[in-house]
């Protein structure tokens, strides 16, 4: 596998002392020791501000509420805290839909609470690397729960020199120690399908990580399953 795709050992502060291997989305920077998860993309090219205080919150004030897909759960219900608008460009036309999972330890839970908890991680993870807020556009849960993360306003940071007008999509969990839930599986189709008819994005402007990058995400069961819904036969190709 190529080395850019590979995680670095990580180790865990639990008693069991266990060491876990992430093999998550693309590298951007360093880790955050104290933070889960592997390295995902650098948000822009742009200069990151200088470190503020650890009392300081790491937030804007409450911007203009934005639309969210029915059925979507909105972001004010996993986190207080909004984009840093300073650091993220503005989306523009959306033409592509690009498709992740977290590559963290693998995750099985369907409590809402449990996700939840995991979506403000990866947020704390990816703002403590200075990048405006979580790098994903909406997140689905192993229970087929769809999570509105990033406003759509704003471009990712989900693929390395790839966000404008590209729509980041992540499943939970790690696939390739793991295989998606047929609940995760089916909201994925319905959902991707849906926004493909909003913007008129057509099957083949669906794309994975790995497809874009040198890079594991999603993952060896969700790649698989990706190539086959987007087949002339398959589900989202279909729906």
């Amino acid at each position: 596998m190529d080395q850019i795709a590979r995680r670095q050992f990580l180790q865990v502060g639990l008693a069991t002392g266990a060491v876990v291997i992430l093999s998550g989305c693309e590298g951007g920077g360093s880790k955050a020791a104290s933070l889960p998860g592997p390295s995902w993309p650098s948000d822009t090219g742009r200069r990151v501000p200088e470190p503020r205080s650890a009392s300081v919150p790491r937030s804007t004030p409450a911007a203009p509420a934005i639309s969210v897909p029915q059925g979507v759960i909105s972001r004010t219900e996993w986190t207080r805290a909004q984009p840093i608008r300073a650091l993220a460009d503005s989306m523009g036309r959306i033409d592509k839909v690009t498709i992740h999972h977290d590559g963290m330890t693998p995750f099985y839970s369907t409590g809402k609470s449990d996700a939840a908890r995991r979506l403000e991680s990866i947020r704390n993870s990816h703002v403590s690397k200075g990048w405006a807020d979580i790098g994903y556009h909406y997140v689905i849960d192993p229970a087929g729960r769809v999570w509105q993360g990033r406003p759509i306003s704003l471009q990712g940071a989900h693929v390395k020199d790839g966000n404008p007008g590209n729509l980041g999509i992540m499943v939970m969990g790690n696939f390739d120690s793991q295989s998606p839930t047929p609940a995760a599986l089916g909201s994925l189709d319905q959902f991707v399908a849906a926004q493909m008819r909003q913007y008129r994005i057509p099957v083949r402007g669906v794309y994975t990580h790995q497809e874009l990058r040198p890079t594991a995400c999603p993952g060896r069961s969700l790649q698989s399953y990706m190539t086959m819904t987007r087949a002339s036969n398959g589900r989202m190709a279909r729906a």
